[in-house]
């Protein structure tokens, strides 16, 4: 299995119709494809496609033709991410309507090339099952366990400023939490 780090956007072009592919974590998922309809107001559709794994280390997928034609987005879009055995990951797919009618086979052939653009251009990773780990720090080591966790490259951080200390959730693979505990 693989995944992503970080998002990526790829533009793919056919008939005059215009497709702009977003790879992304599937932590940056949620609001996005809102997000996507107000920036291109002209768009026709943003579709999706979503691969991640649950709890009990499940495969769990979802797609959407976002009122194109049943199964000539979605679908393709996600085949894409199967393919490439992409997990923890959501695609999504700005369409801009460039006047000629690509048929239900053109346009399931144009979303999966802007996802392969996209997946093209991408930094892909080998996935590591990331866990969870809490701790709580003082006020006055802030400064010092950011500077720590943004040196071992771990992103996925919460924190809450509480009475007399800070509370840390942070998520990483197994090696980057040993050595954080280590330091």
């Amino acid at each position: 299995m693989q995944s992503i780090e970080k998002s990526f956007v790829a533009t793919y072009e056919v008939k005059k119709s215009k497709f702009i592919a977003h790879l992304v974590p599937i932590a940056e998922y949620k609001g996005l494809q809102e997000k996507l309809k107000a920036e291109h107001p002209k768009a026709r559709h943003v579709v999706y496609a979503l691969r991640y794994l649950n709890e009990f280390d499940q495969i769990v997928e979802n797609s959407s033709d976002d009122e194109e034609p049943k199964g000539a987005a979605g679908v393709p879009s996600l085949n894409v991410l199967r393919g490439n055995e992409l997990v923890n990951v959501a695609l999504l797919t700005v369409r801009y309507f460039g006047g000629t009618k690509l048929g239900i086979g053109g346009m399931a052939r144009a979303y999966a090339a802007a996802v392969k653009e996209v997946v093209a251009v991408s930094n892909i990773i080998k996935y590591e099952k990331e866990f969870a780990y809490a701790f709580e720090t003082s006020y006055s080591e802030v400064q010092r366990t950011e500077y720590l966790l943004n040196k071992l490259e771990i992103l996925q951080v919460e924190r809450d400023f509480l009475g007399d200390k800070v509370a840390w959730i942070i998520r990483a693979n197994e090696k980057k939490l040993n050595k954080f505990k280590e330091q």
